[in-house]
């Protein structure tokens, strides 16, 4: 029997996770065994194939264009969690990386990735395991979010102190930071800057 969730959420998956883009993942195969080791006598997923199409793909009919003239749909993939005589279902976003997915850039890798997150993710949800993974996260997104005025830019010393952290830090990608939280240099805020750093310092340990 899976250990409860309290006690799932205690287990520390940091060492078992990777880094892309700054943000840590727990691979679905070693999410499959933690559960297992803690208890699970089962532990899968199945895709969910959409009705109309037969594929592991969803996506809306409304056809969306960006100012490049790309293209996407809103995909999507809806799998199903088995987890002892529990089965949940999860639905999740194709995304790359925290960007929608554009039809020039669509591949079964995409939708294979969607699937594994979503079941990570649901896993964290229902049981316990990584949970905490995702509120940091989700918290960081709250973080970056702060409002702000167009006349309270950044100053100079705190955008030669991060561009200082990414030259420290070389795994640090700086502009592409920025570009996901749509903002430059230019118009990045004091209190934006000031989450950057906070960011770095929690990770690297930055003064």
């Amino acid at each position: 029997m899976l250990k409860s969730y309290e006690e799932m959420r205690k287990i520390d998956v940091r060492p078992y996770c990777e880094e892309r883009e700054g943000k840590l993942y727990l691979n679905w195969a070693k999410c499959v065994e933690l559960l297992h080791e803690n208890g699970a006598e089962k532990a899968y997923f199945v895709p969910i194939p959409d009705p109309k199409t037969g594929s592991s793909l969803r996506m809306t009919d409304v056809v969306f264009t960006d100012k490049s003239n790309n293209t996407n749909r809103c995909y999507e993939t809806l799998i199903e969690v088995v987890i002892d005589d529990n089965v949940y279902r999860m639905q999740s976003p194709v995304m790359n990386g925290s960007n929608p997915v554009k039809d020039n850039s669509m591949s079964q890798q995409r939708v294979w990735n969607s699937m594994c997150r979503s079941f990570v993710k649901c896993v964290a949800i229902h049981t316990g395991l990584g949970f905490n993974l995702w509120l940091k996260e989700e918290f960081n997104k709250f973080e970056n979010a702060i409002p702000t005025t167009d006349s309270d830019k950044a100053t100079d010393a705190q955008i030669k102190q991060i561009k200082l952290l990414g030259d420290i830090h070389p795994n640090l990608k700086l502009d592409a930071w920025l570009e996901r939280n749509n903002v430059t240099w230019e118009t990045l805020t004091r209190e934006q800057a000031g989450n950057m750093m906070k960011a770095i310092k929690n990770k690297y340990g930055d003064e």
